[in-house]
């Protein structure tokens, strides 16, 4: 059974889709990726199983994309444009849900975020997921 911590809303930037997320082990998955759609989106992702992002309002807005294999699915609103969470290539059971659309959470709160080598993914070289590097925030004094 979840954590109610692991519990959280969220919402595109428009407001026109909500969902509620049940994160696998909080904010501990917490990463980004270097392959191509991810670096050009830029997201901070988090991990849910895949019945552990429920849609509160605004499915009929979602629209989705998959490209290469077609195993990932990514979902955004289609009113505002803004991602939302994909179903994982990696683990077609989860989702990376985009830390910027949950409710008083930013990409901002995290000093250390893991980035994974997506370019060189396990499902292509059959080997382990790399972590490539460490995306650094640090405020200004």
């Amino acid at each position: 059974m979840a954590k109610e911590s692991d519990q959280h809303t969220g919402q595109c930037h428009c407001g026109g889709v909500r969902f509620r997320a049940t994160l696998v082990d909080g904010f501990d998955t917490l990463r980004r990726c270097t392959y191509s759609y991810c670096r050009m989106r830029g997201a901070v992702v988090v991990s849910a199983e895949i019945g552990g992002v429920e849609i509160l309002q605004g499915e009929a807005l979602l629209t989705s994309y998959r490209f290469n294999t077609g195993t990932a699915q990514h979902f955004f609103c289609g009113r505002c444009g803004i991602y939302t969470h994909h179903q994982r290539r990696s683990n077609p059971n989860q989702y990376g849900v985009n830390v910027a659309c949950l409710d008083g959470v930013s990409p901002f709160d995290f000093a250390e975020i893991p980035v994974f080598d997506g370019v060189n993914h396990p499902s292509d070289t059959g080997g382990v997921t790399r972590r490539a590097g460490t995306l650094r925030f640090a405020t200004e004094t």
